[in-house]
């Protein structure tokens, strides 16, 4: 079931498939809800209400050019739609809107999984050939002429992964990837201006209380593995799970592994809502 929902100089395109306790999946910065059009469907037939909507200025919400919470929106989210508590799933982005949201609104929240997940304040070790890769994207971002160029590194560094063989992750992952920065790179295109956590969550993880499942794929940029070892040893109740042979988009590489993992997570803690 597709609905919009206002939010303070935004709005925000929400689906809703399944009943049972509410899971929220929030997207990664490079996709849009769709990425989950593979993880929703097997997460719902195990026994979950699945939660996912289209970020501000992502897919087909839409935000003003305003200052505003990605937290204050996953909020906005739950009580459009009736709900008291929600486990969070976030991928890349995602993931840090979703730890972020639990240190902030703590009695909103019943667990987060941080699928390739960042931490806000968080800095790893990356290589120095992950490094200069990076450093480029960034490059290309801020002059934000050359869509193809963007692209292009977008696709190595989180599909097929850093020094991994073009082509390694299915095409049409790609392909996504594309009409997302083709949509985001539009020189009219209006993102608005997040409101940061502050202090970040790396230095407020004691105020993470619920459970924490941290996924990382092997094949990612190695500071992503990291964080989810880093969450796990400094978490109150946190513990990472590290796939070999996945990249950065887990949730559209491999779908039914990790909803098998959030679901068999999340099962001890039902119910709720």
């Amino acid at each position: 079931m597709e609905r919009f929902v206002d939010v303070p100089g935004g709005r925000l395109l929400v689906v809703d498939e399944g009943d049972g306790p509410p899971v929220v999946l929030l997207h990664a910065g490079i996709v849009d809800l769709r990425s989950w059009d593979g993880l929703a469907p097997h997460l719902a037939g195990r026994g979950f209400g699945v939660v996912r909507y289209d970020a501000r200025a992502w897919g087909r919400s839409t935000t003003e050019d305003v200052a505003y919470s990605n937290r204050a929106d996953v909020v906005a989210v739950l009580d459009a739609l009736g709900i008291e508590r929600a486990a969070l799933v976030g991928n890349s982005r995602g993931g840090q809107i979703a730890f972020d949201t639990a240190i902030e609104f703590p009695d909103r929240v019943v667990a987060v999984v941080g699928v390739g997940a960042g931490l806000g304040g968080f800095e790893g070790h990356p290589t120095p050939e992950e490094i200069a890769l990076l450093e480029e994207m960034e490059r290309l971002e801020e002059t934000g002429t050359d869509v193809e160029a963007i692209t292009a590194v977008n696709v190595q560094a989180w599909v097929d992964g850093p020094g991994q063989p073009a082509g390694r992750a299915p095409a049409w992952i790609a392909d996504h990837v594309r009409a997302t920065s083709l949509l985001l790179s539009a020189p009219d295109h209006v993102f608005g201006r997040p409101i940061v956590l502050d202090p970040p969550a790396a230095a407020r993880l004691d105020d993470l209380r619920c459970p924490v499942l941290a996924v990382a794929g092997a094949l990612d940029v190695s500071d992503v593995p990291e964080t989810a070892h880093h969450l796990a040893a400094h978490a109150p109740h946190a513990r990472a799970v590290i796939l070999p042979d996945a990249a950065h988009l887990i949730g559209m590489e491999r779908p039914v592994e990790l909803a098998d993992l959030v679901a068999d997570f999340l099962e001890p803690l039902r119910p709720w809502g």
